[in-house]
């Protein structure tokens, strides 16, 4: 059904946005909950979008050693990265629209089994009309 890896973006961003830092395996752990399908994201396209996102300066990690564990990747929203999120949310406003539309249209339109007799039909009847003059 096409690459929804790509979605995983703006998702990401809103995440960050909405908690103000995490680490991977919490947004992992949340990103279900906004995922733009119901397939199972990889870990890995979580990280790979992590690393673009940081590439393209829309995040910011650190390492955090604090804690008694191993160190951990603390991701940020940096003020490009919220300027990001807002492009995506009108992108994605624009295509939610838009598929509604489709989504209806697609439902009301006759079949092509079901318009081909109807109009078959009204061809016979003009040709018989014809013949009876």
């Amino acid at each position: 059904m096409g690459n929804l890896y790509r979605f995983v973006e703006p998702v990401l961003l809103f995440l960050l946005r909405k908690k103000g830092h995490s680490y991977g395996y919490e947004l992992a752990g949340e990103l279900p909950q906004y995922a733009f399908t119901d397939a199972e994201i990889e870990v890995a396209a979580l990280y790979r979008t992590l690393r673009q996102l940081e590439k393209n300066d829309c995040v910011t990690s650190e390492w955090d050693v604090g804690g008694g564990g191993p160190a951990r990747r603390l991701y940020k929203l940096t003020p490009h990265g919220e300027q990001h999120l807002d492009e995506w949310v009108s992108v994605l406003e624009h295509v939610s629209k838009s598929m509604v539309s489709f989504v209806r249209k697609a439902k009301a339109a006759p079949s092509a089994k079901t318009a081909a007799p109807i109009k078959n039909a009204a061809a016979t009847a003009k040709k018989r009309k014809r013949k009876v003059r």
